[in-house]
């Protein structure tokens, strides 16, 4: 850390950024940054937010950039002929990764907490900073995702926390490699599946970040990382839902949009409802419980605590109903993330109309196949797929593998409609009562907001039974 130079963010509105910015700030440090969606005017919300931290703002046009004396941040997204990483070079000042940043706060914590995984990662994190934050353990945490129960008027996009505590909770990424710059005391694995890399690689990156650990929790009842486990020298904490495990979830009651279940630990039954529905979000409870409890807090206390949390932005969020119809905005992107989802919504009755935003033209290529099979197996006859083209907000890329070849592939109740708006209009037309909308992608906060309109013109439009 660099406690005397300012931090400049290049790309500051993303959900990796963001809350990274929010930490440095919340700690004194100079920050100021440029993004394109503020060029672009879009999301004006996020950036009065951020300017309402004491965080300045500039065009992405190399204005910003003015001193050597400056530290510039940018993701992997960033490309080198962005005119703030050209302006960074030209007076040479120092350059960091958001991952090299983010690893040397988390290290250099007390008791860094990190929370691995391919899918889950965000909710865990949320979990584990809640349950800290009502047992007074006052954490910070980073997340790439706003976590409702900390949202308030002054917080509004609150995906990070800044407290003074020992513990640093963030989620780690394994889609860029940079999970190996990390070293928590404590490491959750949620699942190994496959999202960005091959499973080979994921095998790999996830194992060593778990023997870097002092405190491991596994996820026994994911195969992949049941058999990481195997391979550690000191024995992890293991959870699952309905296995044989240190923490094991029975009896599950699903809700519309809760869940109850019998936790036992140590052969002791204790009741849990959360406030956050689906089989996937036992098991997330499952890792931040354990991990809590890896902290110091004692069980009953976690269990107390994590009935209070009411989940993240984009995770299965309600964005309300109008005619009989649910629209619900969802963050899923890869298959597992999209069949827990699926799976959830098919446990009760209703027709589902799904608007699937890839999140890129390379991740589409990369799980075209296991795209397809999981729309094939979860999709129920009478339910509707949509997909627009993958989100693009500018820079090279190759479109070897396009929305409408994965549509070609699922056959059936699917669409190819490459406008997005076009591609709502679409299902709001189709809607009748009883449906529920989703609307599902990552990568583009401006999904959130196209679920809000397709609530509103639902609630213009006249839904009678087809």
């Amino acid at each position: 850390m660099h406690s005397t130079k300012p931090y400049f963010f290049v790309g500051i509105g993303g959900s990796g950024m963001m809350p990274l910015a929010m930490i440095l700030a919340g700690r004194g440090q100079r920050v100021s940054g440029s993004d394109r969606a503020l060029d672009q005017a879009r999301l004006p919300a996020k950036f009065a937010a951020l300017r309402a931290l004491g965080i300045d703002l500039f065009a992405q046009d190399g204005s910003g950039i003015t001193s050597p004396e400056q530290i510039v941040v940018a993701s992997a997204a960033i490309e080198s002929t962005v005119a703030d990483i050209v302006a960074a070079d030209s007076v040479g000042a120092q350059r960091l990764s958001r991952a090299q940043l983010l690893a040397d706060l988390f290290n250099a914590s007390t008791l860094p907490i990190g929370v691995a995984g391919t899918s889950g990662k965000s909710t865990v994190t949320g979990m584990i900073g809640w349950i800290l934050h009502a047992c007074r353990r006052d954490p910070t945490v980073m997340n790439g995702a706003v976590m409702k129960n900390f949202v308030a008027p002054q917080a509004p996009f609150a995906s990070a926390l800044v407290g003074g505590g020992d513990a640093f909770v963030s989620e780690v990424d394994e889609s860029d490699g940079s999970i190996a710059l990390y070293r928590p005391r404590i490491a959750v694995l949620n699942n190994v599946s496959l999202d960005h890399k091959s499973i080979e690689e994921l095998r790999t990156l996830f194992g060593d970040f778990a023997r870097g650990a002092e405190t491991v929790i596994l996820n026994i009842g994911d195969a992949e990382t049941a058999a990481l486990a195997k391979s550690l020298a000191t024995p992890p904490i293991t959870f699952a839902v309905e296995g044989v495990a240190d923490l094991v979830a029975e009896n599950l009651a699903p809700e519309p949009f809760a869940c109850s279940f019998d936790l036992v630990a140590g052969g002791v039954r204790h009741p849990v409802r959360l406030a956050v529905p689906g089989r996937h979000n036992v098991s997330n409870a499952l890792a931040a419980i354990g991990a809590a409890r890896a902290a110091g807090v004692p069980l009953a206390e976690a269990i107390e605590a994590i009935e209070g949390f009411v989940g993240l932005k984009r995770r299965f969020e309600l964005v309300g109903e109008a005619g009989g119809v649910s629209v619900i905005d969802d963050f899923g992107h890869n298959p597992d993330k999209i069949a827990a989802t699926l799976d959830t919504l098919h446990a009760f009755a209703g027709r589902l109309l799904v608007l699937f935003q890839p999140h890129g033209y390379g991740p589409l290529k990369v799980m075209r196949h296991e795209l397809v099979a999981m729309f094939r197996e979860k999709l129920a006859p009478d339910d509707l797929l949509v997909l627009p083209d993958p989100v693009y907000q500018g820079g090279t890329v190759t479109r070897a593998v396009t929305s409408a070849d994965l549509i070609a592939d699922i056959g059936g109740r699917a669409r190819h409609i490459a406008d997005r708006a076009d591609a709502a209009a679409a299902l709001v037309a189709e809607a009748r009562p009883g449906d529920r909308i989703v609307v599902m992608g990552a990568r583009d906060d401006t999904l959130s907001q196209l679920a809000a309109d397709m609530l509103t013109h639902i609630a213009r439009k006249d839904v009678s039974p087809a």
